[in-house]
């Protein structure tokens, strides 16, 4: 039986972020042998993971960035199961170490990110080790890439809410205050072209519904349906919405007055419970 010092657990502990006794356990039971022991610990993330995989992972943490040109930009959505876990310094440090390796390879979507290199380990693996660590679920919540001419965003206090905001050309003021307009309003989509025709189904017949138990005539309930659909449009579609810092203007219009043509190509929204 080796020999197993505080220095080796302290050692392993720093490698693997397991705790000191998890790691002397492994040390142990891996006869000194560091690989076999990271092996252990491993194996035991799996089964914890594995144990808890009916778990709801509704807490965690939400960070967007973008690439140094501000060309491309990720939301990363890291879950866990409790808030104590989420509002973690190492919790928030690793969330960003994935939103970081998503930026510099471009990930395209939940699947490409998972398969990253994160270290000796893939995205999906460190999860795992993570899992067996921390003894919570851990998952990717969510993961949003937005792509254009000048891309910016915004995480809310708390990081449980971020955006991203794609614009036509640099406009960096002009591009945070929608990103967080965005954040704010939760608007549904860009436009009212890109409302998707469900919601819109939805809301016709809302409307139709509304002014049939005000007591209009059926005749003129498609028109009242119309008119409502008008009003959502402007409510809730991020150009046509009022300007959160300035009622007299819709985004469209305060876009305008910073730089004639400057406006939003895309927009993606990433919120926990909000």
């Amino acid at each position: 039986m080796a020999t197993i010092t505080a220095a080796d657990v302290n050692k392993l502990r720093k490698q693997t972020g397991a705790g000191m006794m998890d790691c002397k356990k492994a040390l142990q039971e891996a006869d000194g042998d560091f690989e076999k022991a990271i092996d252990i610990l491993r194996k035991k993330g799996q089964k914890i993971a594995a144990k808890r995989a009916d778990r709801d992972a509704t807490e965690g943490c939400v960070l967007s960035g973008t690439t140094a040109d501000n060309t491309f930009g990720a939301i990363v959505s890291l879950n866990c199961e409790t808030d104590f876990v989420a509002k973690n310094e190492s919790f928030v440090e690793l969330t960003q170490s994935i939103l970081d390796k998503a930026l510099a390879e471009k990930a395209a979507d939940k699947d490409a990110l998972l398969a990253l290199s994160l270290g000796e380990l893939t995205v999906a693996e460190k999860l795992t080790e993570q899992t067996g660590v921390i003894g919570e679920k851990l998952e990717i919540g969510a993961y949003e890439t937005v792509s254009g001419d000048y891309v910016t965003g915004y995480i809310h206090a708390g990081n449980k809410l971020a955006t991203l905001v794609a614009l036509n050309e640099e406009a960096e003021e002009a591009g945070r205050n929608v990103a967080m307009q965005a954040a704010a309003m939760n608007p549904v989509a860009l436009n009212r072209d890109e409302v998707p025709q469900d919601v819109i189904e939805r809301e016709l017949e809302i409307g139709r519904d509304q002014a049939r138990q005000e007591g209009k005539p059926e005749e003129m309930l498609d028109k009242i349906a119309e008119g409502r659909l008008n009003k959502f449009y402007k409510e809730n579609t991020l150009l046509e919405q009022d300007y959160i810092r300035d009622g007299k203007l819709n985004i469209t219009k305060y876009l305008s007055s910073v730089k004639n043509g400057l406006t939003v190509t895309e927009f993606k929204r990433v919120g926990l419970g909000v």
